[in-house]
Parts: structure tokens; sequence; C-alpha cells
């Protein structure tokens, strides 16, 4: 066997029958310094740093370690890490020595659900335990390991965003090829149903005609819908980058507003709005925020019964502009909520569900928030914040200096 340096606590743990009191009480106080050190260095890892027996039972564990598996300290040194971790007994056997043949390391990634739902990487060693005369000890007598903890749940979730993202950037570039193919036969079909519609002008008005007439006329509105459910689609896939100028808000939704007077008028909706007039200056696309308030207002009407009410706050802080659209529709239940931002989800006969995908893109393109709260039979709540025009002026510049 090679020779090992021994250290000087090597040497007085040698000769330790032959120490008098005061060097026996000093070798103690040693003994208890030195493992307060190796303790507070354990405890600044970040990893879960953990000891075994061979049996799996927990005889040491860091503060990190805890955290990470739930472990109680009067648990230490009861408590097996197979019943800590459920997930890993699965995976390994419950009594090391059968895994002695595959150690030096052996490394798992696993699920846990407690104390909260996260990913674990597991390194797991075998000590190489010494007699104080350097001799091996048998491995099936005391055999020890050591359990590293590694915390990658941010990485696993990074990951299948990332994959996700790549798998929604693909589908949608190809369906943007699709939806612009299919706008050039719709375009030739429109061109051919006007030519129809022109000469059937200057037939007689026989029920046969009528009835022609009023197929063509079913047709063109049809193209007419399938044109704008690829128009939209496009805006939502291929938005163009937002050309900031100042944009007073209360302006531009009294500006929305007013477009869609008549149809609020008509299905009897209450609009209720209190803007300040001294509301903050912001930075932002004119044309790309109207389509942002025109959505929101567009689906209120939708969600509501005739005599609805739309109301509309607004407030401010140093930084921030925060405008509130909330209705009395029929409110979204709790399992659709999540899903109001994704495309094509809609609870609207004729939507074409990417109306609330599109806000959300403009207001990240703004640096701005969208949020929602909804009570089904009572209405939703559409929160938006804008960063004012001076804080996001300092935030360009910063970066452009960066």
């Amino acid at each position: 066997m090679v020779a090992k340096k021994m250290s000087s606590l090597d040497r007085v743990l040698g000769r330790l029958e032959n120490l008098d009191s005061v060097n026996l009480t000093n070798l103690v106080q040693r003994l208890a310094r030195e493992r307060n050190l190796l303790e507070a260095v354990f405890n600044t890892v970040r990893e879960g740093i953990l000891v075994i027996d061979r049996h799996g039972v927990v005889e040491y564990a860091n503060e990190a370690s805890t955290r990470l598996i739930g472990l109680k300290e009067h648990e230490i040194g009861k408590i097996t890490l197979w019943k800590l971790v459920p997930d890993l007994a699965m995976s390994l056997e419950t009594n090391l020595d059968a895994l002695r043949p595959r150690l030096p390391l052996l490394l798992r990634e696993i699920e846990i659900s407690y104390p909260e739902t996260r990913y674990l990487r597991l390194y797991i060693v075998p000590f190489r335990e010494e007699s104080p005369e350097h001799e091996e000890i048998d491995e099936q007598e005391t055999g020890h390991f050591a359990v590293i903890l590694h915390d990658i749940t941010a990485e696993k979730s990074s990951t299948e965003e990332m994959i996700e993202n790549e798998k929604i950037s693909s589908l949608l570039l190809l369906a943007g090829g699709v939806a612009h193919e299919l706008g050039n036969p719709l375009n030739t079909i429109n061109i051919h149903l006007q030519l129809i519609q022109r000469k059937l002008k200057k037939l007689d008005r026989s029920p046969a005609a009528e009835k022609i007439r009023e197929s063509v006329d079913i047709c063109s509105g049809e193209v007419a819908r399938l044109d704008g459910i690829i128009s939209h689609f496009l805006k939502a896939i291929r938005p163009s980058p937002p050309d900031f100028q100042d944009i007073r808000l209360l302006d531009l939704i009294e500006e929305v507003l007013r477009t869609q007077a008549n149809e609020l008028s008509d299905r009897g909706i209450q609009v209720d709005v209190e803007l300040n007039r001294d509301l903050p200056v912001i930075l932002g696309d004119r044309n790309q925020l109207k389509q942002v308030f025109f959505n929101i207002f567009r689906n209120a009407m939708d969600a509501m019964e005739s005599g609805g009410r739309l109301r509309v706050r607004a407030s401010s802080d140093d930084t921030s502009v925060f405008i509130q659209i909330a209705d009395t529709g029929t409110g979204i239940s709790r399992d659709n909520l999540s899903k109001v931002f994704q495309p094509y989800y809609t609870s609207k006969k004729k939507g074409h569900g990417l109306g609330m995908m599109i806000v959300q893109r403009i207001m990240r393109d703004h640096g701005g928030q969208v949020g929602i709260e909804s009570q089904e039979g009572v209405g939703t709540v559409i929160f938006l914040q804008f960063t004012q025009k001076h804080r996001r002026a300092r935030l360009l510049k910063s970066r452009d200096e960066t």
C-alpha cells in the first residue's frame, strides 16, 4: 500500500492514551473548532451535502440539503434517504451494498414533490475509510456514502421553455408561410366572386337569380372572414417594431371608445371612464396601443349582455401608469384563465383566439405588463402597466451606454 503523510492530528490521535487531562482538553477543543469550521464551510455551499450509511440512514446533512429535501434536524441519524426521497428508492436499491460494483460514482436525476416540486441531480460517492494505521476498513462493515444534491429545477425549466419556444417558433413560422400562401387563392376567389356579382346585377330578378346572388354573398362574406383571420394571424406572429412617440393614454382610450361608440350604444352598455387629465406621458406606438385597447374593449363587449357596464380606471406612481378595464360579463373559469394568452383560445363562437395574444405581445414590446382577474358570472378585469416616458428614456439610455 502507498504510504500517506500523517497530519499532526493523526500523530496526536495515535498517542491518545498517553495524553494528560490538559492536552486532552486542548485536543477536544481543537476538534470542536475544526468541526465548527467544516460545518460553516459546508453550510455556505449551495449544493446539498449528505452522509449516509450503507442502509441509507442520514448521518449528516448541511443546511442546503435540509432545505432541498425537507429534512428536519431531529430526523438526522434516524431517517433513511429513501423515506425522504421516495422517487430515489424506485431508482436505487435500498441497500447500497448492491451498488458497489457500479460505484465509485453514481449519478441520478429525479423529480421530487416535497417540500415543493423540484428537480435534483444526485451524486453518490463512497467513502474510503481508513484506520489510524492507514489500513482500509472493510466497507461491508462501515460503508458510508457522500450524497451531493444539486438543484437543477431552473436549468430544467429553462431548457424545457427553450425547447417549447423553439417548437412554437417553428410552428408559427410554418403556419405564417401557409397563411401567406392562402392569401393568394383567396384573393383570386374574391376577384371572381366580384365578377359574378357584377354579372348577376345585369340579370333579371327571378327567384333562381336571387338564390344565386344570396349564395355568392355568403361566399364573399366567408372569404372576407378568412382574410381577416389570416391578417390577424400574420399580425400576431410578425409584429412590426414599435414606432415610439409621446402618447397620452387618455386621448388614445377616448379615440378607441369613439370608434366603438355606436356598437356600445346599440348593446346598451354603460361606459364609465375615470382618467386623470394629468396622467403622465408614456412612449409607445400609437397604432399598436390602439390595437391593445380595441381588442380588450371588443372582448368586454362580446362577454356582456345588453345593459352591461364597462369601467376604465387609471392611476400612476413615480415610474408607471396603470390602466384597469373591468366588465360585468360572463367571466372566465379558473381552469381557462391561464389559457387566455394562448393562441387560438377563445370562448366566443366567432372568435379567432388571437386578440389577447396580440395584446400581450404588444405590451411586452413596450416594456409593459398585462394581467387578468376573472370570476364566472361576475366579470373580468384587465390590468395594464406602462412605464412612464422619463423612466423608459432613462432605461434605454443606460442600455445604450453599456
